[in-house]
């Protein structure tokens, strides 16, 4: 895996909708996206290429769900107001605590580029026992 921003950016700006908390990042933090994705994908999916598709398609989600407004939320806190004219609020289930775990967060479609690269079927969804 040979990721970089200048590739991740290009990628992005091509294949992904919304891009707008990844151009706003500056370059440091970009590279620590980049830093995560890659490492959280290498240890979840151990055994397969990770193709630098998959990795930029994940870097631009955290990119959102670690923005300056989506971060309040992941540290614990469930609504704020700004100057007494602005009040943002979070549902409880976005408010995960800083302790959350960055594999919850991979888009499908970066899954189907893994499955892609290995010629396997890779989902979200998995099988789980149930008692009815």
């Amino acid at each position: 895996m040979a990721v970089n921003v200048t590739e991740a950016d290009e990628y992005i700006s091509a294949n992904c909708i919304v891009i707008e908390d990844w151009t706003d990042a500056d370059e440091a933090s970009k590279g620590r996206i980049l830093n995560v994705a890659g490492r959280t994908l290498a240890r979840k999916y151990p055994k397969y290429m990770i193709p630098d598709a998959a990795t930029y398609e994940f870097a631009n989600v955290l990119a959102t769900a670690y923005n300056d407004t989506n971060k309040l939320a992941r540290q614990g806190i469930e609504d704020f107001a700004l100057n007494l004219t602005v009040s943002v609020g979070f549902k409880v289930d976005l408010v995960v605590g800083p302790d959350a775990d960055p594999a919850a967060l991979i888009p499908q479609v970066a899954l189907d580029l893994i499955g892609a690269e290995n010629g396997v079927v890779i989902s979200k969804r998995g099988v789980k026992w149930t008692v009815l």
